[in-house]
């Protein structure tokens, strides 16, 4: 497997140093109530900003989630299926769990979504870019809590990719000093739809 997403373009293709991983959901049984296994799904890829960043959906939901006969896998997959995997950063009315992976060297685009966000640190290190001009480090397990701020990830490391999972959790519009804060997605986010939830 390649190391970089440029080096081969087989669609899914992820650096060799971070594993594809897997989304296993759950339920219980009918005739016992025991939790077993619903499914497992590997996590399918979309490259962006020159197979720099790579982002993948693992699951999605709305507010709150309907678990009752798999309302919420029915309607995940029917997400899934009708956006060809490539969702807006933001679920309308839910949470979107994103990986992302950053290549070596890598800063992404300044973007701010209507959303508050967990952001946390799996692979590698990832320093938070704010439009302040403030900058925070970030080593694995770290979390950001991202409120709606404009921001940027940046990979430090020359060598290494990075990787964060996201939990994006809709949010009602902000506004500060009188002024409407909605999504601004940036540069190097072609082909990433706009979330729709700031209307």
């Amino acid at each position: 497997m390649s190391s970089s997403y440029t080096q081969n373009p087989t669609p899914g293709q992820i650096p060799q140093n971070l594993p594809g991983p897997t989304a296993y959901l759950t339920t219980h049984d009918e005739k016992t109530g025991k939790a077993i296994i619903h499914s497992s799904r590997p996590v399918e890829w979309h490259r962006y900003d020159e197979d720099k960043m790579g982002m993948g959906v693992a699951y999605t939901t709305q507010f709150p989630p309907d678990l009752n006969e798999h309302a919420d896998v029915t309607e995940h997959d029917r997400k899934m299926q009708e956006s060809g995997g490539k969702l807006g950063l933001v679920s309308g009315g839910g949470t979107v769990l994103r990986y992302v992976d950053f290549s070596p060297g890598y800063v992404c685009m300044m973007h701010r979504t209507q959303s508050l966000d967990y952001g946390i640190v799996l692979e590698g290190q990832i320093e938070s870019v704010l439009d302040s001009g403030e900058t925070q480090t970030m080593g694995r397990g770290d979390v950001m809590v991202q409120r709606a701020t404009m921001h940027a990830w940046r990979n430090p490391s020359k060598t290494e990719w990075a990787r964060m999972i996201f939990c994006l959790q809709d949010c009602k519009p902000l506004f500060v000093g009188g002024q409407r804060f909605g999504e601004d997605l940036g540069r190097g986010t072609e082909g990433v739809p706009a979330s729709g939830n700031d209307a």
